[in-house]
């Protein structure tokens, strides 16, 4: 069925929603890699170099770039789960969802702990090393804790609890949802929902993405103005850049975790007004290209941070010194260039891991078909041009 609607110089407005939603999760997670970056401190001289210009340029590029990443990928997965007529059949559509968030999650964490602990221990790198069966099958399974290694994997893990809940939310009355919403932000105010759900705000964004569907709100957000939407996020950014730097300033309590949860709202509304521009830009090719790797950079790129961190450091310097915020800047494209490298060779020799690392997004390449050739009229012989 062909959409009939206008198109502009990019295409259609469904083939601009599908394009801001591409370029929202390579920007979202390239962002989330500076939340990870590496810094050769351990917490206690992080403490230390607190309020530092480093420390705060790591800062404020955490909480600009980094702090929209979970909630804009989970608003929209919500909003994504909502418009499928998929999501109602459960058996079908967590087996579904197990294959492209459960499966590639736990093989992800399996390779972390061969690759990091085992060189932790090869080769004394600074990294966790298991002490006991329990500690290892919580690492790969992320059963009632965060993981050690692999920090970012609690996302997939609360994602896919979403998605086994989502035929039961779609199905559900906005007042019923509402108070679905409600009670996840204040189990992420007031530290509760484990084992259940390690982080409820990916649930809280979860369900706003099924009520921006039915409320037509990603659309008619993406018709604003980039300046109104970033107006929240301006506002608040320096609030929550003073509480991170002042070294006096408490990280936890019930006021600062509802501060921040309004943070990642305001985040997540001009990161999609941001995406949305961005589908409309020259830089709308180069993105869509990206983001086929986008699954491999979000489980890949701890992996890169533990291992390939200090040697880089080596060169540029820890936390502190004069070079190391040219290397703070250029980890996400460190980690994007490395991780293209992997993917498409995995794509080319060993295109079924590639499938299974990246959840079914990378596609075996498959050369072209050779089309067939008119017949012949007469029985002439053929160019040399044409033969071969």
């Amino acid at each position: 069925m062909h959409d009939t609607r206008p198109v502009d110089r990019y295409g259609s407005h469904a083939v601009l929603s599908h394009d801001a939603i591409s370029i929202a999760r390579v920007i979202c997670i390239l962002g989330v890699i500076y939340v990870h970056a590496w810094t050769g401190l351990g917490g206690h001289d992080l403490e230390l170099a607190r309020g530092t210009a480093q420390e705060n340029l790591r800062w404020f590029l955490m909480e600009t770039f980094g702090r929209s990443a979970v909630p804009l990928l989970g608003l929209i997965s919500g909003w994504l789960v909502a418009g499928s007529s998929r999501t109602r059949s459960w058996t079908a559509h967590i087996e579904r969802k197990a294959r492209t968030i459960l499966v590639p999650m736990i093989a992800w964490n399996l390779i972390a702990l061969v690759l990091v602990c085992g060189t932790a221990w090869l080769f004394t790198l600074p990294a966790p090393t298991p002490p006991s069966v329990g500690w290892v099958v919580e690492e790969i399974f992320i059963l009632t804790r965060n993981p050690d290694v692999n920090v970012q994997m609690p996302f997939l893990r609360d994602l896919f609890v979403c998605m086994a809940m989502a035929p039961l939310l779609v199905r559900m009355n906005g007042r019923s949802l509402g108070l679905v919403i409600a009670l996840a932000a204040a189990g992420q105010v007031f530290g509760l929902g484990a084992p259940v759900i390690l982080r409820p705000a990916i649930l809280v964004f979860f369900g706003l993405g099924i009520v921006a569907r039915r409320a037509g709100l990603a659309e008619r957000a993406a018709t604003w103005p980039l300046g109104l939407a970033i107006a929240p996020f301006a506002v608040l950014l320096p609030v929550q850049l003073w509480l991170a730097a002042a070294p006096d300033m408490p990280r936890t309590g019930i006021l600062i975790a509802s501060f921040d949860l309004a943070m990642r709202v305001t985040a997540s509304l001009f990161f999609w007004r941001l995406a949305w521009a961005l589908s409309k830009s020259p830089a709308r090719t180069l993105l869509l290209k990206i983001e086929p790797f986008a699954f491999l950079i979000f489980c890949g790129h701890l992996i890169f941070m533990w291992l390939a961190g200090p040697l880089l450091g080596q060169v540029f310097g820890k936390l502190g010194a004069p070079a190391y915020p040219v290397y703070l800047l250029l980890q996400p494209l460190m980690v994007l260039a490395c991780t293209i490298a992997i993917g498409r060779f995995l794509q080319r020799y060993a295109p079924g891991l590639a499938g299974i690392l990246s959840g079914g997004r990378l596609k075996t390449r498959k050369p072209a078909a050779a089309t067939p050739l008119p017949a012949v009229a007469s029985p002439e012989p053929a160019s040399p041009a044409h033969t071969g």
